[in-house]
């Protein structure tokens, strides 16, 4: 049992992908009102050794020992990975011991204007931030930042990072309709988007319930229009299409989560609890079920429960 890795996960961008979390659950600079870990609990951008720099390093030695199969190393989890201070350590680690991995970064991307995390991440094959909006007005309805932060100082800590960083960067645009579709707002996306100049831009949509029960996932002609729009290197990674086919993805975790639900309804952290595993985990076989319509989410005063359906799926 691993304190601070999880998976592989079957993810779509990434293939097989070992999961690293940095941070206790929901440390983060944000509170998206779509996120699908929940509420952020400590909404900070304060960077410290969250979890011990040492073990997560004695953990990585372990379990890349054997030389799995892997098509990334990640740094994810619940909440924000930049916010740890050690992870330029953990980095220079892997590329010194284990150079045959390519490390990969899920970030919100609100720190970069800190000259010394562009620094940190230099060796990582690629940065996946994430822009959700060019207007404060917006960022701050969208994803209800630690008040320090500006919407201005975060797209130009992601052109820096650009400019110090040899890596690829793919950046996520989620789109929230009602917020961050007008054309005022993709046009203003854009703009900051051709400052940035990322290898790739990917639109994404919510593809289970998040944190504000509003909050509706955009259509695939919605984020084709606004692909369109914005006129640069620009794919659709929103879930029209199931993970089953990912070789890490694991029927047997898959059919006990469904068990597990159909003896009575359960949240994330439930299942999390239970089975033993990473809620980051537990959320890419709940996408694939609730696509499948084998079960459906209720909103009630604990949180997000998941129960079956009578639908026999595919």
């Amino acid at each position: 049992m691993y304190n601070y890795l999880f998976g592989p996960v079957p993810s779509r961008r990434l293939g097989i992908s070992l999961g690293v979390d940095l941070v206790p659950h929901k440390t983060c600079s944000l509170n998206c009102i779509y996120c699908e870990c929940g509420r952020t609990t400590n909404l900070t951008i304060e960077r410290s050794e969250y979890v011990p720099t040492k073990t997560v390093i004695t953990e990585l030695k372990t379990f890349l020992a054997p030389e799995p199969r892997l098509d990334y190393i990640t740094f994810s989890g619940a909440g924000e990975p930049t916010l740890h201070s050690g992870i330029g350590e953990i980095v220079k680690f892997l590329k010194t011991n284990f150079p045959d991995y390519k490390i990969a970064l899920l970030t919100n991307g609100t720190l970069f204007y800190q000259p010394v995390l562009i620094e940190e991440v230099q060796a990582i094959d690629v940065i996946l931030p994430s822009l959700d909006s060019a207007s404060d007005f917006v960022f701050r309805k969208l994803n209800r930042p630690f008040h320090e932060l500006k919407i201005k100082d975060i797209i130009d800590g992601l052109v820096q990072l650009r400019k110090n960083f040899t890596g690829q960067i793919w950046l996520e645009v989620f789109i929230v309709p009602g917020l961050n579709d007008t054309e005022d707002e993709i046009e203003q996306l854009k703009k900051a988007i051709q400052r940035i100049e990322p290898d790739r831009v990917q639109l994404n949509t919510l593809d289970r319930p998040g944190t504000v029960s509003w909050v509706k996932p955009a259509t695939k002609g919605l984020l084709e229009k606004i692909a369109h729009q914005l006129e640069y290197k620009t794919e659709i990674i929103a879930n029209f299409q199931g993970r089953e086919q990912i070789a890490s993805y694991n029927a047997d975790v898959e059919s006990t989560i469904l068990q597990t639900i159909k003896r009575r309804p359960c949240t994330v952290e439930d299942l999390s609890t239970t089975l033993g595993l990473h809620p980051n985990e537990i959320n890419k076989y709940i996408e694939t079920l609730l696509n499948r319509n084998l079960i459906c989410s209720e909103i009630l005063e604990r949180g997000v429960f998941f129960k079956t359906t009578n639908h026999k799926g595919s």
